[in-house]
């Protein structure tokens, strides 16, 4: 019953229901059993989607920015998903839900999903399930996805493995930490902006950004534009977008997208192994019967619980537990004194 309710779902999405596409997301967000098959059920609907990411210090102007850069976009007829990573409520536990009262004025816009998601605790300043939430609006039909990050700095690489421009917001106030921040930020960004140029000390900020990038290493399909906006007043919108429109075309002619796009669904594919596993490990852990001999004895001392890792590790019982409820011909084996797939 589940199944076939999942799959009208799925199919109400494809067909442009964004009641649908809601409910996909907060299945997703909340784990449910049958992500594993909504994401199958729409992989060979996504890959259309053009991804952006914006980062950048906690009051930057990433949701303002994000908000101007949406009005440009949709002034090309191109539908747009946002998800907008809020901290996570210390009493919900879900998003504060900042970014979505700040972003009102598209509210009534068709052409526009826009979803908060929270962090959870999860580093990198990224949800773990924002890549399929990605897919999903991919699926949907969406144009652009942009992605805004909660704002921890220079710790928001996961951004990189998620889409395909990222954009790092800093402000004038940002210089006294430039140095701190500076392997972390050649690394991430496509496209820096220093917003709020009206502050104090925004020329020699703009300048410093532009030194530290020639002393690093260039790529020759791209360098790193360093753009100046007041996004509140937006000033630097219409360049903004006309950067990541270039950044794009660089992509698609130096086969970078291709490139980019493979290593993630690499990663993505790790990941669902990693996650599965884990979940399996849980199970057979909260079980209990393979390690109670041991706990017992580490409880009173007599075992060493280094040592008794080690000891479960390489007695095999633990794998074979784990791959029970896998297909036959992915189980593991421990004959012959070693693991493998049978």
């Amino acid at each position: 019953m589940k199944h076939s309710y999942t799959t009208e779902l799925v199919q109400n999405m494809l067909s442009g229901d964004t009641v649908a596409l809601a409910r996909l997301i907060s299945m997703v967000e909340r784990g449910n059993s049958e992500v594993h098959q909504i994401l199958r059920l729409i992989h060979s609907h996504t890959g259309k989607a053009y991804r952006i990411g914006i980062t950048g210090p906690g009051g930057a102007g990433k949701s303002t920015t994000v908000d101007k850069l949406t009005k440009v976009i949709r002034e090309q007829n191109l539908k747009v998903g946002i998800i907008a990573v809020d901290p996570t409520s210390p009493f919900s536990g879900g998003a504060i839900l900042g970014d979505r009262i700040r972003m009102q004025q598209h509210g009534l816009d068709e052409g526009v999903f826009i979803r908060s998601m929270a962090t959870r605790g999860a580093a990198g300043g990224l949800p773990i399930t924002v890549n399929e939430v990605i897919k999903l609006l991919d699926a949907a039909g969406t144009d652009v996805i942009l992605v805004e990050t909660v704002g921890v700095g220079q710790d928001e690489l996961g951004i990189i493995k998620s889409t395909d421009t990222v954009i790092v917001i800093l402000t004038p106030e940002s210089g006294d930490g430039i140095q701190a921040m500076k392997a972390g930020l050649i690394e991430i960004a496509d496209i820096f902006i220093v917003n709020k140029i009206d502050r104090p000390g925004a020329d020699k900020f703009l300048l410093e950004i532009r030194n530290m990038l020639a002393l690093g290493k260039r790529q020759e399909w791209w360098q790193v534009p360093v753009l100046a906006t007041q996004a509140s007043d937006n000033i630097g919108i219409d360049i903004l977008y006309s950067q990541i429109q270039q950044h794009y075309k660089a992509l698609r002619e130096s086969g970078m997208l291709d490139e980019k796009r493979n290593q993630q669904h690499c990663e993505q594919f790790e990941k669902q192994i990693m996650h599965r596993i884990n979940e399996k490990l849980l199970c057979v852990i909260d079980e209990g019967y393979i390690l109670n001999k041991y706990i017992d004895g580490i409880r009173i001392g007599k075992f060493d619980p280094y040592l008794a890792a080690d000891d479960v590790l390489r007695s095999g019982e633990l794998f074979v537990a784990l791959s029970n409820g896998l297909p036959d011909d992915v189980r593991f084996s421990t004959k012959n004194d070693g693991f493998g797939i049978t």
